[in-house]
This record gives structure tokens, sequence and C-alpha cells, in this order.
């Protein structure tokens, strides 16, 4: 019942916006800055479930799509009105120092490792994706890291954490990008190499080449989403109202169905789960 009650409430404070006086909108009205992660965006997420948001209430969000890590001190810095990432226990410290509001879990998806179809690590069909990294580093097979802080970076940096392989140290095969997820899927492409990607960045990826998910399955690889308003408290011009709005939405049943709704050749790209 708590649930619905807290739905219901998001829901009545989106409608309340939509409707308010021309006076109101002209006060509450304007545009938020959301400090998320590249897959958000390089997945086309935004682009399918944003227009709703803004022709309903009238707010435009400007997406500022980084790595987990940049997105994070940014709002911590206050260049922000909205942090949407994936890495679970930065958005907890996030919170736990005070620069967030409150955190909201959000939506899923799996993190996969991609290569070249020969497979010259013999680790399709895995499912445990530490001991098939284990085997790309045994064979000496090039391995592409983001290597940007970002969430992506370090859900593989704790994968390499579960092995006795130490990257620090690693030969050549292992190459840091410094990028975002797309360009770091380029960069694999053109080098032959395997890496880490989210599932909806993958599935919205052009320029697979002979290029396919080789390892999935493993639970490690579950890839959390979570949302928060940026705290007032601790920079007093970000704009409340309107950030909050938009996350009450994105949990709300009507936003959780905008991002289930999304599809990229006939598959889910991400599983609301806001709780």
């Amino acid at each position: 019942m708590r649930h619905l009650t807290r739905f219901a409430a998001a829901a009545l404070a989106v409608l309340a916006l939509a409707v308010q006086s021309p006076a109101q909108a002209g006060e509450d009205r304007g545009h938020i800055i959301v400090q998320s992660t590249t897959s958000t965006e390089a997945s086309g997420l935004f682009d399918h479930i944003l227009p709703r948001f803004e022709s309903m209430t009238g707010i435009d969000v400007r997406v500022v799509a980084v790595g987990t890590g940049q997105a994070i001190e940014n709002a911590r810095n206050g260049d922000g009105d909205v942090l949407l990432v994936h890495h679970t226990p930065g958005e907890l410290k996030f919170v736990a120092d005070g620069y967030g509001v409150r955190r909201f879990g959000l939506m899923y998806n799996q993190f996969v490792i991609v290569g070249p179809k020969a497979d010259p690590a013999g680790v399709n069909g895995m499912s445990n994706a530490a001991k098939a990294l284990s085997k790309i580093a045994e064979s000496g097979a090039a391995f592409a890291s983001r290597g940007d802080d970002s969430g992506t970076h370090r859900a593989e940096l704790a994968l390499w954490d579960a092995t006795d392989i130490d990257v620090e140290s690693a030969g050549s095969w292992y190459r840091e990008t410094g990028a975002g997820m797309g360009e770091t899927l380029n960069t694999a492409v053109q080098m032959g190499a395997y890496t880490l990607t989210d599932s909806g960045t993958w599935l919205n990826f052009e320029n697979k080449g002979d290029y396919t998910i080789h390892v999935k399955g493993d639970t490690r690889q579950q890839n959390q989403y979570g949302v928060m308003v940026v705290n007032p408290d601790k920079h007093d011009h970000v704009k409340v109202q309107k950030a909050q709005a938009f996350v009450d939405w994105l949990v709300s049943a009507p936003g959780q169905r905008a991002i289930a709704s999304y599809t990229i050749d006939g598959q889910q790209a991400f599983t609301p789960n806001a709780r």
C-alpha cells in the first residue's frame, strides 16, 4: 500500500506541474540539468522518455552524459539538479555525504562481454564473467577497458578483483581508452579486442561488424541505475521543484512504463524496478 501511495503522490505532483496557472508556469517551468552516465544517452533511452515528460510538464531536461565518476563529481560541485548514474555504492555515498536528497533505484540492464566472433580466448557461452576475463588475460587476447572511472569501468575492475589478474601491471593486451562506451566499443572493434559493455548501449551500437556477445548471465553483471535530486542545502541554485518532479515521474507508474516500453530491435533495453 505504501508503494501505491507514493506512486499516486508522485503522479499528482507531476500533474500539478502540468496544470498550473500561467503565472505559476512562468515561475516554475524552465530547464533542469541531469548529470548522467553515457549509457543512458548512448542507448537512446533519453530520446525515448524525455519528450513524454517534457510535453506533459513543460520542463526542459538537459542531459550531461559523462562517466559515472565524473557525473557524481559534477553533481557534488553543483553542476546539475539531478544525478542519474549506475554505481550504487557511489550513489549511496553521495547521499550519505549530504549531496543528494534521497536515492531511488530506477532500472537495470546487464553488463556483457563482447568480442569478435572468432573468439580467440574461447570464452563464448560462459556465464562466469570473472573466469571469462581470466581466460582472456591468459590467452593474451586484447581487451579494451574504458579506464575512465565510469560505472562500467568500476564494474569491470570489480570483476578483475575476483580474478588473480592485476590489470595495473598488465601487458600490452590490456588497453585503456579513457573514453565513453560508444567510443570504447568502436576502439575494440578496430583492434579486435574484447570489452565489457552494458546491454542497452550494445543493442543501440551500429558498428558491430563481426562482433557478438560472448559472456552474459552472471548475476554480478546486473547493472543497476539510481536517481536522486541534488541537495539544495549544498547548492542553493538547485531547481528543487522541477528536479523532484522529474525524479517523481521516473519512479512513478507512467515513468516506469515509459522506460519499459523502450525497445531496440524488439528487445527491451532496460527493466524498470523502482521501489
